[in-house]
């Protein structure tokens, strides 16, 4: 009796991933699908089948147990399994048991190689589906507009500089999310548009190049060496690009008062334009609140945030004083 020296042989388990366009496979794993001995795949449907395909690659689709797995890797050969969506859990647990028993002598290595990999913000593609599924098939969603889920925005803004404010990461986290759908949501209705439609590509491809355009320090040839020197570049790439009438153009008036005071503000200040009037007397709140807000901006404060901040601290000192706390 012979023993064969080639060894026991190598499980490849061959991951991929939906985000990537198929076909699009590291170097390593083009390399271990034409030596391997043998290529098998449970999912029929996988969509990198036809792309294996048309390179020459056999795949054979059925469900590969570990002990089969494990008789076709005798004398040193390699199969590998393309991995389907969930990752093939019952054969690695197979193949655990089958080690643990101490049934099999020689198993062979079991090796895991991502064929392809998710990138950095990969994920905003399920989310992208998502989104197309539910206005497709939700009866609420489907019937949206942007003007009639407009508000949401705005509540879902506030809930996030609330967490913020708080520190609380998982809340941050959370409502980062409920905004980002709001985005998606209405670049989703933008879609279905008959005389002007946008898509969330769109969308992403306008912010990207005004990115771009605003930081020639990053992408050009301009130098920056402070924050005061990139407010700069960022100030005249936008007034090059809006070739306003007026500084108080585009300034939007539905926010908040304190936040529409500073922008105005800010606005006039950066012109050389007058300040904000004195208030007509003690009781012209609004000039007063008027003139703070100016007075905070000027020295780099946000007033909305530093009264959001007053107004907590004041609720916190009114609910111990009802608890009778000194």
């Amino acid at each position: 009796m012979t023993t064969d020296v080639r060894g026991p042989g190598r499980i490849v388990l061959l991951t991929t991933t939906h985000r990537v366009a198929p076909g699009l496979l590291s170097w390593p794993a083009w390399q271990e699908l034409r030596a391997a001995d043998q290529v098998l795949c449970r999912d029929a449907g996988h969509p990198q089948l036809p792309y294996l395909k048309d390179a020459g690659v056999t795949v054979e689709t059925r469900d590969p147990r570990a002990a089969e797995l494990v008789a076709a890797c005798a004398g040193g050969r390699s199969v590998v399994v393309l991995a389907s969506a969930d990752g093939e859990p019952r054969l690695t647990e197979e193949l655990a048991t089958l080690a643990g028993s101490g049934r099999a002598t020689a198993l062979p290595s079991l090796e895991l190689l991502p064929g392809s990999y998710d990138l950095p913000g990969a994920r905003l593609l399920d989310l992208v589906q998502v989104m197309d599924r539910i206005r497709a098939e939700c009866p609420w969603a489907s019937s949206q507009t942007s003007a009639e889920i407009a508000r949401y925005g705005i509540e879902e803004v506030y809930e996030l500089v609330e967490a913020i404010e708080a520190g609380d990461t998982a809340e941050i986290r959370e409502e980062l999310g409920d905004v980002l759908l709001q985005v998606i949501f209405h670049a989703r209705i933008a879609a279905e548009d008959p005389e002007r439609p946008f898509d969330i590509d769109d969308v992403a491809a306008g912010i990207v190049a005004k990115l771009v355009r605003r930081h020639p320090h990053v992408f050009g040839d301009a130098r920056a060496e402070t924050a005061e020197d990139v407010k700069a570049l960022w100030l005249a790439a936008k007034a090059e690009e809006k070739r306003r009438d007026s500084v108080t153009d585009g300034v939007p008036l539905s926010q908040p008062g304190l936040a529409l005071a500073a922008k105005l503000a800010a606005r006039a200040r950066r012109a050389v334009l007058p300040p904000p009037p004195e208030p007509a007397g003690a009781d012209d709140y609004g000039y007063r609140l008027l003139a703070l807000a100016a007075e905070a901006e000027a020295a780099g404060t946000d007033p909305e945030t530093a009264l959001r901040a007053a107004a907590r601290t004041y609720r916190d000192t009114l609910r111990s004083a009802e608890r009778g706390e000194r």
